[in-house]
Parts: C-alpha cells; sequence; structure tokens
C-alpha cells in the first residue's frame, strides 16, 4: 500500500509541474513586457540596479532609480518612465 501512495504522489507532482510550466509559457506568451522606473513600492522592485543587486530591496516607494516589468504600453500611463533617473 505504501508503493501506491508514493506512486500517487510521483503522478500528482508531476501533473502540478507539467500545469506550472504550461501556465508560465503562456504568461510569456501572452505579452511585451517593459522595465518601468518609478512605480515601485518599497521591497517590491524586480531587480537591481546601481544602488543594490537583487529584487525586493527597494527602500522607499516611488524611487526614480527602481523597476518593475509591466505590460508593454502602459508604463508611462501609470505614471512612470521608460528610462532611469538618478533624480528623486
Amino acid at each position: 500500500m505504501k508503493h501506491i501512495a508514493v506512486i500517487n504522489g510521483a503522478i500528482t507532482g508531476l501533473l502540478a509541474l507539467g500545469t506550472l510550466s504550461a501556465a508560465t509559457q503562456a504568461v510569456a506568451a501572452d505579452g511585451a513586457k517593459e522595465k518601468c522606473y518609478g512605480i515601485v513600492k518599497a521591497g517590491q522592485n524586480d531587480c537591481g540596479n546601481s544602488k543594490h543587486s537583487c529584487a525586493g530591496l527597494s527602500k522607499s516607494d516611488n524611487d526614480p532609480a527602481e523597476w518593475k516589468y509591466v505590460a508593454k504600453g502602459s508604463c508611462e500611463k501609470m505614471g512612470g518612465k521608460l528610462t532611469v533617473s538618478d533624480k528623486k
């Protein structure tokens, strides 16, 4: 009986992995993204910049040097910029 439980668990894991992979590919193919500077809330940046080297390390809201990926064409509508600005 333990073998059946292990096999069922493995099959469930593989199915979940396949579903996650398909969902990730669908999101990537869904539309182009662009970096949007100046709209990020503290701790929600997507990657590093000249101040730090990792995602999630932004210290303040709307820092013009911090960026986040957004749907192409939506950045400026949200009040962001497509290029980095060193001014606060």
